[in-house]
Parts: structure tokens; C-alpha cells; sequence
């Protein structure tokens, strides 16, 4: 176990100043951007915040996946950002209006622009930030940058040139155990690693006396999730340990929280299953993307939030996914 909140306050004392200095000062500057979060209450010490069903736009200022946070009695942890600069200040504001606990750290589910780009509003007051040390690849990929230039040009002014993305300061470990163990106060959490599945450095954050658990993007309610190049077959796998788990409350990286976990992980699950199935079968009938693409009877999943903007691109890269699965087994 890392151990508790302690250990923390020397790294956090800036951060504490400056929330009760100026306080008032960040919470005008939020409003003045135009960005209010309106936390959602999950229990006495957990909260979250829900973004649209929707790919980030200008129009919705670029908030469209989930964050949450939990108020510890020692201070308050984090996770996840949100995808602007803006939401990041806004987020702050708005855990101030609901405690006076400063924010004592910050965790990364994965390195996925729509959950990142809020970190330089926790990074500019010192607030410790963890994540996934398999995450350092995406910072220093191209594809960072490209993405960074993406979103510049399609969520302006909400991301512009001064927006960068933010590395962790403790990069975490997973070589001995696949769960991470800390405390602040009396409040015990878990960190589990499921890396390669919606993306190569996943984490979860379980709270085990309140069985709740921070699922990131690995468990999406209500829309079809954003598969991409996503390993679909490790993801189904990190599905069942989710089940295994046996949570009351998840508070998944898009849509709203679920109480009902077998019912609702059945969305995500029958899609990824669904793009597995049909594509693997176009595969093994020679048929080429476009063909199988058009073949496809889409309708069980055409009503579905995002479904327009992700779906073609979930497929492709299920696609190119089952062919690389299928080479492997015929060798």
C-alpha cells in the first residue's frame, strides 16, 4: 500500500494556498469562460460529472466525457480532467462550491484527449497527478501532437496554442501486481491496471467500502463506446473483470452512472462482440472493409449516440484487428 494522505502535504501545500487565497478569483474565472459544471451527487463523498452523448465540438465546448471525484476527509481526490483547459478550471470551481477540502490529486484513466486536456488547471496549482507509466509512449508519439493540432482547429477557442498536454508526475507501476493499493484518511481505493484494452495504459479506481468504481472508458452507458485501434478482444476480457468486481455504482468515462452493471455493460458488450463477429466472418470470406462495411445490417446500433461519427471508424479498426488475430492463428 502506498499509504496515506501525509505523504502528500508537502507536495500539496501550494496547492491548498492558493485554493483558499484565491478561490473566489478561479471560480469567476471559470464563469468568465463561459464553462459551469454542475457536479452530480452519487453518494455523501462521491461526485461526478456527466458530459453529452456527443463528439467534442465547439459547440459543447469540447464536454463530452466524465470525471468524478471523491471527498476523502483529508482532502480531495480526482479522476479524470475533462477535455479542455476551461472544463479543467471549471471543474475546480465547481468542487469548491460542494467542499472546502483542497484537491490533493489527480488520476488519469488514459491519455484519450477528451480526458486529459483539463489537466493544466490542476498542473498550474501543483496538484499531483498519477497515471499509467504505459502512457509515456502517447506523449512522445506523433500522434499526440496530431491530435493536439486536431483539436486546436475543430475546438477553438476551447483548445488553442496554449494548450498542451500535461504528464503525469508519478508515473505508476504495475510490474509486481496489477492493483495498486492507497488511503487518504480512512478512505481506501484501488487502482487496477487494465492497459491494452480501450487503450494501452487503462486504469481503474475502486472504492471498496462503497463497492463504486471509476471505469474510464473501458465501460461507456447509453451510446456505443469509441473502439478505434482498441484491442476488442482484451477489452471483453476487462469487461468480465469488471462483472467480477461486483460493483453497485460505476461511474463509466461516457454517460450516465449505473446501478444496474450486468444490465448496462451489456451495450458495450454486445457492440464490441457484434463488430468481432461480423467482421471476423468478412475476414474469413475474403470480403474487403468497404464490402463488408455495406453488408453489415447496422440497425441494432444505429440508433445509438455517436453512432454516425464512430461507428465506421470502430469497425475499420476491429477490421484490421481480427486480421491480425487471424494471421496470428493460422501460423
Amino acid at each position: 500500500m502506498i499509504g496515506n494522505a501525509r505523504m502528500f502535504r508537502g507536495l500539496c501545500i501550494g496547492a491548498a494556498c492558493l485554493a483558499s487565497v484565491a478561490g473566489t478569483m478561479r471560480f469567476a474565472s471559470a464563469q468568465g469562460s463561459g464553462v459551469v459544471l454542475s457536479p452530480i451527487r452519487v453518494s455523501d463523498r462521491v461526485w461526478y460529472f456527466r458530459g453529452e452523448g456527443a463528439v467534442p465540438s465547439a459547440a459543447n465546448k469540447g464536454f463530452t466525457s466524465n470525471a468524478g471525484f471523491v471527498i476523502t476527509g483529508e482532502g480531495v481526490v480526482v479522476f479524470d480532467a475533462l477535455g479542455t483547459p476551461a472544463l479543467g478550471e471549471a471543474m475546480i470551481a465547481a468542487i469548491a462550491s460542494v467542499t472546502k477540502e483542497p484537491v490533493k490529486l489527480v488520476i488519469v484513466s488514459h491519455y484519450h484527449a477528451d480526458h486529459v486536456y483539463g489537466l493544466q488547471a490542476f498542473a498550474a496549482r501543483g496538484i499531483p497527478i498519477w497515471a499509467n507509466e504505459k502512457g509515456r509512449a502517447y506523449l512522445q508519439s506523433p500522434a499526440s501532437a496530431e491530435r493536439l493540432a486536431q483539436r486546436r482547429a475543430e475546438l477553438a477557442p476551447w483548445v488553442d496554442d496554449r494548450t498542451r498536454v500535461v504528464a503525469a508526475d508519478r508515473w505508476l507501476r504495475f510490474d509486481a501486481s496489477p492493483e495498486i493499493g492507497f488511503a487518504f484518511g480512512k478512505t481506501k481505493f484501488r487502482l487496477i491496471e487494465v492497459g491494452g484494452a480501450h487503450s494501452p495504459e487503462d486504469i481503474m479506481l475502486w472504492m471498496e467500502d462503497e463497492r463504486l468504481l471509476f471505469s474510464g472508458d473501458l465501460y461507456f452507458t447509453g451510446r456505443i463506446p469509441y473502439v478505434g485501434n482498441a484491442d476488442s478482444k482484451a477489452w471483453l476480457l476487462a469487461l468480465d473483470r469488471i462483472v467480477r468486481l461486483e460493483p453497485r455504482t460505476v461511474i463509466p468515462g461516457h454517460g450516465a452512472m449505473s446501478t444496474r452493471v450486468a444490465e448496462d455493460i451489456g451495450l458495450t458488450r454486445g457492440y464490441l462482440t457484434f463488430l468481432r463477429e461480423k467482421l471476423g466472418a468478412a475476414i474469413r470470406d475474403l470480403k474487403s472493409f468497404d464490402e463488408a462495411y455495406a453488408e453489415i445490417d447496422w440497425s441494432p446500433f444505429r440508433s445509438q449516440p455517436a453512432f454516425e461519427a464512430a461507428n465506421r471508424i470502430n469497425a475499420y479498426g476491429t477490421y484490421l484487428q481480427m486480421q491480425s488475430e487471424l494471421l496470428k492463428d493460422a501460423r
